[in-house]
């Protein structure tokens, strides 16, 4: 009998069972409720008035859109009434000079008439009249030679400023730009420096220069401070002008 019962196959628990599975669906019924009790909740105060001020912030931004948009649509009708007044001027400019010029050519036949009577000498004057125009002629191109020459000429120059860089920090800059300044030529003229910091205590000599530029080459001058190999590292153009 024993034997047959430890044979028998038969759910001893099924009661424990049923009452575990009836709990876990109470208990997920309850969370359930939870959920939609909070979704059915009217939203509070304060999410209404979060909501309120960024319908106003909104609105705002909706106003200042449309004045900016109003003050563009007002300047570019400006410039296009500005652009429409300056090309009429440029016509009307075009147009006198255009026109100008027509007196001109009316007198031209009056002229062309007074040569073909300057032609008809009846007492040989002609050769006479060459020499005093060619006198004339000398006279003008003598004065206009002088005048020339007694206009000063003008002298293309530029400004430079020039970033020394020495090899460390136990480099005296002082004897350095001393050695530069020994760096002289006809149309060099060395102006202000000062020392400016680079980084770990090292210091660069931040020097200024004017050049003829006919006479004095750029590269050429900074070939002759990096010979300076005792005290330079390098030499850079910081700024470049014209004068």
């Amino acid at each position: 009998m024993a034997t047959t019962l430890a044979a028998d196959r038969f759910w001893v628990d099924k009661a424990n069972c049923h009452n575990a599975e009836r709990q876990y669906y109470e208990l997920l019924s309850k969370e359930m409720d939870g959920i939609t009790t909070l979704t059915a909740t009217p939203a509070s105060g304060e999410v209404l008035d979060r909501v309120a001020a960024i319908e106003k912030d909104n609105a705002d931004l909706r106003k200042l859109i449309e004045s900016l948009r109003s003050v563009c649509l007002e300047t570019q009708s400006r410039v296009t009434a500005l652009e429409k007044k300056v090309n009429a001027e440029l016509a009307g400019k075009t147009v006198a000079s255009t026109s100008a010029p027509a007196p001109a050519s009316n007198a031209a036949p009056a002229k062309a008439e007074a040569d073909d009577d300057d032609d008809v000498d009846l007492f040989g004057s002609e050769d006479e009249e060459d020499e005093e125009a060619a006198r004339v002629r000398e006279e003008r191109l003598a004065a206009y030679a002088a005048k020339k020459s007694k206009k000063p000429q003008i002298i293309a120059k530029s400004s430079l400023i020039l970033d020394v860089k020495p090899w460390d920090d136990e480099t005296d800059l002082k004897v350095m730009e001393t050695e530069i300044r020994k760096i002289e030529t006809d149309g060099l003229l060395w102006g202000a420096s000062k020392f400016v910091p680079v980084a770990f205590g090292i210091q660069k000599l931040s020097i200024s220069c004017v050049v003829e530029d006919d006479k004095v080459s750029i590269d050429w001058l900074t070939e002759e401070i990096e010979k300076l190999e005792d005290y330079v590292q390098s030499v850079d153009v910081a700024a470049f002008n014209k004068i």
